[in-house]
């Protein structure tokens, strides 16, 4: 039996069929970008590229947690 996905990554299913990019394109994204804090790169992909708060507050988190 396999545990369903939890925390942030719930969302990338939707995120992938919603925004039309796959998430690791999304994660570059973020990577990439010149800003640092949680809350600007949420409202960064909320502006610049559409994505709800849910989802965009998901893929920051947890591209964050993988940096550390």
């Amino acid at each position: 039996m396999t545990d369903a996905v939890k925390g942030p990554a719930s969302y990338f299913p939707s995120i992938e069929k919603k925004y039309g990019r796959p998430v690791a394109e999304w994660k570059d994204l973020v990577r990439s970008s010149p800003l640092t804090k949680h809350m600007e790169l949420v409202s960064w992909l909320k502006t610049e590229h559409g994505m709800g708060h849910g989802h965009a507050n998901a893929l920051v988190a947890h591209t964050l947690a993988e940096g550390k």
